[in-house]
């Protein structure tokens, strides 16, 4: 089966490619991109797609790459064993499983999501190199070895918050999901608003592109947040008259809040307004 994307999810020919080469070589699939470019949507309906079980690893900067594979629970069982408790013999009882155990033992082959990897520390990474080559670990308190029963379809995002170790990137088909052009983006409103009014569509994907190209911008709005600010557009009923309107105190958009989510945005927005209505 190949992936080309979904009624929910638009894809671009080279991140199909992307996804579809990154299965046949059975290789994890490294997704960078602005946040908000649907990098962690990708996975979940690459799954969707292809009828696989979706698991989600989502990374912190406090989790380290053993999780993934499992948690032994010393002081827990310490405690049981001051009580009496028999289940103090076993010690299976006291291990957790990690999300990499759990794509492992899946009975049919399933999608795992390792999210927002940059996250993490430096050593993360390389700390997974021969886990996810050899597609299994050791289990130290026990004794046993878990294998893969099937690779699984293994998709990495990233931020780019952080370089990733070249060791790591070597082991990873590559794809940079670039920012949606205005056609591109024109579709993905569509799935997420179909019947919405394309005059509306057409003027606020303008201030949007406006807003984006905006020199000394801190965060520059992404798809995630034109889709909020359509909505809001759409439920307050603004009027295209309003979004076109010419007035210098007006440049910063109505609901600008869906879109700038800093204050020194805001300020640069302001201070746009106060050069425009000194000039005339």
């Amino acid at each position: 089966m190949r992936f080309e994307g979904t009624k929910n999810y638009i894809s671009t020919d080279d991140l199909s490619v992307a996804v579809n080469a990154a299965v046949t070589l059975e290789r994890p699939l490294l997704i960078k991109g602005e946040p908000g470019t649907g990098k962690t949507m990708l996975a979940i309906e690459v799954a969707k797609a292809m009828g696989m079980e979706l698991i989600e690893w989502h990374i912190k900067s406090t989790t380290k790459a053993a999780q993934g594979l499992y948690e032994y629970d010393a002081v827990a069982r310490l405690r049981d064993s001051q009580l009496g408790d028999p289940k103090v013999e076993d010690v299976r009882n006291y291990i957790r499983k990690g999300k990499l155990w759990e794509a492992f033992a899946a009975e049919k082959r399933p999608v795992l999501l390792i999210d927002e990897i940059d996250k993490a520390d430096m050593e993360f990474p390389n700390d997974l190199l021969q886990e996810l080559d050899r597609m299994e670990f050791h289990v130290y308190e026990t004794g046993e070895m878990i294998t893969a029963k099937q690779r699984p379809i293994i998709i990495i995002t990233s931020n780019n918050e952080k370089e990733l170790p070249d060791a790591f990137l070597r082991r990873c088909f590559f794809h940079f999901i670039r920012f949606p052009e205005k056609q591109t983006m024109e579709e993905i409103i569509n799935v997420h608003f179909p019947g919405i009014k394309q005059r509306l569509v057409s003027e606020a994907l303008k201030i949007f592109y406006e807003i984006r190209k905006s020199p000394g911008l801190k965060k520059k709005p992404s798809t995630s947040e034109l889709l909020d600010w359509l909505k809001l557009l759409m439920s307050e009923d603004i009027d295209i008259s309003t979004l076109r309107e010419q007035n210098p105190r007006k440049l910063i958009p109505p609901l600008h809040g869906a879109l700038l989510k800093n204050e020194q945005d805001v300020q640069l927005f302001e201070r746009l307004a106060f050069m425009v209505q000194r000039d005339r």
